[in-house]
């Protein structure tokens, strides 16, 4: 598959005031993942105009609806308008633009998640970034370390050694993921496409693809 448009800039519109310049300035989107810590600290201790502190070491926008029974560890930043639903359970160096959804039993540790993106059922998401209206589908995952724990290679026309052992999607903007589907580590899906439940990806999925299985991928106008 043609990696022509893997880098940050084919994969993200990011308008994130906070994120913007992380993204500008990352060729690749997994140089994000080990910066995600440091920046989430650095806006915490700065501040952000219009956000109040919600416990010591995070930060969250207006007009956010948090449950109970749900936990947040620092370093966080909670964009305007998200919903955090019961039994979410935020692991530290989570930064999310506006109007997210992170569900009942979802997990989120050392990710970014830009506006609107909703994880709302049962959803891990680890050492990943979801782009602009990304959906992950009921029990959806992004699996982020690998069985033997060496660095992560993302798959394509050619390999790209991220040099990385926590690794798990790159979602572009306004990508579905369809319920019970794993996500290896090092998967990047490119911007519009489609992945059908109960799927295993890995590699990189161009944009506007639908991929019903791992051996079937085809653009969204073509039919399988």
């Amino acid at each position: 598959m043609n990696n022509q448009k893997l880098k940050t800039s084919d994969l993200f519109d990011c308008a994130v005031p906070y994120l913007k310049e992380l993204f500008v300035k990352s060729e690749y989107p997994w140089e994000m993942l080990e910066k995600i810590g440091l920046l989430a600290l650095q806006l915490v201790n700065e501040g952000i105009d219009g956000f109040s502190e919600y416990i010591p070491g995070v930060l969250i926008g207006k007009d956010v609806k948090i449950y109970d029974s749900i936990t947040i560890e620092p370093p966080a930043v909670i964009g305007n308008g998200c919903i955090i639903r019961p039994g979410a359970f935020i692991r530290g160096s989570v930064i999310t633009g506006d109007n997210c959804v992170i569900g009942n039993s979802t997990e989120l540790k050392n990710c970014i998640l830009l506006v609107g993106v909703q994880a709302p059922h049962y959803n891990y998401i680890g050492d990943s970034i979801l782009g602009n209206g990304a959906h992950m589908g009921a029990g959806a995952i992004c699996s982020n370390l690998k069985a033997d724990k060496t660095p992560v290679v993302v798959r394509g026309s050619r390999d790209y050694v991220t040099g990385i052992k926590k690794f798990g999607a790159i979602l572009a903007d306004h990508t579905e993921i369809g319920c019970g589907s794993v996500l290896n580590p090092g998967t990047v899906i490119g911007k519009n496409s489609n992945v059908y439940p109960l799927v295993s990806v890995r590699g990189f999925i161009p944009e506007n693809r639908i991929v019903k299985s791992a051996n079937k991928i085809a653009l969204k106008e073509e039919r399988i």
